[in-house]
């Protein structure tokens, strides 16, 4: 019997999914590079941006997460950095999230803390060409892993968990201890790690973590 077109293109189209499926890695954590940024309560908005609705800038993997358009300044006792991301929606409490090396620049001693723990935090000012506020939440933020309730539970952990996570990149070979399991019902997975800690592992664009498995004790 005759070959058609048609039944190349199909068979073609069969050997593509099947090497997908034997290629694809279930366990690959997609890495996202958190650079500095701005969440705002709607009250600290409204002064830095009088008359202005938050508008998107583009989309980010969390649902309903989003950079805007708008930036601020931050302004610390030694120095500033210009043109910080305003991220969306409004929250309750404004904070201000910056890798390690900054504080440095700012002259904060910024806590390593997950997003919200904002107790004992510094205090920066944000600076806009409409208004200014002054903002008490300065942390760097711990690196974490957001995951679905599904994710959770095939990699055997809880929220608030730690975990070891190995990064293969060009070239180099990173552990990360102490990553946070953030997980919730409609998170999308993907790892967390700032500016300092992702340059440090040569991340790049298609680069993917894994989570070690923790050892049973024999003791």
């Amino acid at each position: 019997m005759a070959v058609t077109e048609n039944d190349l293109r199909s068979l073609i189209r069969q050997i593509v999914v099947a090497c997908t499926e034997v290629t694809a890695d279930p366990n690959a954590i997609p890495i996202g590079i958190s650079n500095h940024h701005i969440h705002l309560a709607q009250e600290d908005f409204d002064k830095l941006f009088p008359g202005q609705q938050m508008t998107k800038f583009k989309q980010l993997k969390q649902p309903g997460e989003f950079a805007a358009e708008q930036t601020c300044d931050v302004i610390g006792p030694h120095g500033s950095l210009e043109h910080v991301r305003v991220l969306g929606p409004c929250r309750s409490h404004s904070q201000v999230e910056i890798a390690n090396s900054e504080t440095f620049k700012l002259g904060v001693n910024a806590p390593l803390r997950l997003s919200g723990d904002l107790d004992g935090t510094p205090s920066v000012k944000l600076r806009t060409k409409d208004g200014e506020v002054t903002v008490q939440g300065v942390i760097v933020a711990k690196r974490h892993i957001h995951m679905s309730l599904e994710d959770a539970q095939r990699f055997g952990v809880k929220l608030g968990d730690t975990v070891t996570v190995e990064i293969n990149s060009n070239g180099r070979r990173t552990i990360f201890d102490d990553v946070i399991a953030r997980p919730r019902k409609d998170f999308t997975l993907e790892m967390h790690l700032d500016t300092d800690e992702a340059s440090a592992a040569n991340v790049q664009a298609d680069t993917v973590a894994h989570i070690i498995p923790k050892v049973p004790s024999t003791f």
